[in-house]
This record gives C-alpha cells, structure tokens and sequence, in this order.
C-alpha cells in the first residue's frame, strides 16, 4: 500500500498540522503526493484509463483547492506552490 496511516500522519503534520486534516494546505499536499503516485503507475501502465480518469479529477480538486486559497490568502497560496513545486 502506498499511503500508509503514518504517511498520511507527516504529510498533513508538514502541511497543515498534525490535527487539521481539513486544512486547504493539507488537503493540497496529500493530493500532490497522490498525483504524483499516479503519474509513475501511468507511466509503467499507459492503457489504464480508469487511473487516467482518477489523475484528471484529482488534479482538478488540487486545482479547485489551490485557486480557493488563492483568493482567501495569497500569501499562503504562494506559499504552499513553492513548497511543492506546483506549476501555476
């Protein structure tokens, strides 16, 4: 399995501490890691379109997310692009 509890447990304690799960920077930084994920298993199997259909919605939560953030805070929007090195 690749995301483990404990995975789960440093991402969100990296990003938007240890108890808020529900934080926007959180939540972007666990949907980072899975695309990534994603991306390398595509890249081994590129006829799995279901996977390809997950990646595509995933990107556009992280996107939906990343575009809430940026206009509540742009400062933490800014922030959280550098950290994970987001394209824009």
């Amino acid at each position: 399995m690749y995301l483990t509890k404990e995975k789960k447990e440093e991402i969100f304690a990296q990003h938007g501490g240890a108890t808020n799960t529900g934080s926007a920077e959180g939540q972007i930084a666990l949907f980072t890691y899975r695309i990534g994920h994603l991306t390398e298993h595509l890249k081994r199997n590129r006829h799995d379109y279901n996977t390809e259909r997950s990646l595509v919605l995933l990107v556009g939560k992280r996107r939906a997310l990343l575009d809430y953030l940026k206009k509540k805070d742009i400062n933490r929007y800014r922030e959280i692009i550098k950290v994970l090195n987001i394209r824009k």
